[in-house]
């Protein structure tokens, strides 16, 4: 909760299959998992491969300008793309191995 993310390449079918960063972090024991492309601009979150979270471990923020966003739901509540949201992967975790559904 709240510690680091986990970066891996995502076949987006929106983008004819070709890989796509993606992530997927935990918070409140729940995993969720992001298309690695901030709302704002479509660049990666991270400011160091794995780094999601803000200072306090309660949200994701983008490392360029300083989106915030829910871990649970991706919207942005804070920055310059408020209301937004990141682009959710379907997850789901059984016997402690996660795996993003297509």
């Amino acid at each position: 909760d709240g510690g680091d993310g986990v970066r891996f390449d995502w076949p987006d079918a929106a983008r004819g299959g070709a890989p796509q960063p993606a992530f997927a972090v935990r918070h409140h024991g729940r995993v969720f998992a992001y298309l690695n492309r901030c709302a704002h601009v479509p660049v990666e979150l991270d400011w160091l491969p794995g780094k999601f979270f803000d200072d306090s471990g309660l949200y994701l923020i983008c490392a360029t300008h300083g989106a915030m966003y829910e871990p649970a739901s991706g919207r942005c509540v804070g920055g310059p793309c408020r209301g937004a949201s990141l682009i959710a992967l379907r997850c789901e975790e059984h016997d402690g191995r996660v795996r993003v559904l297509t």
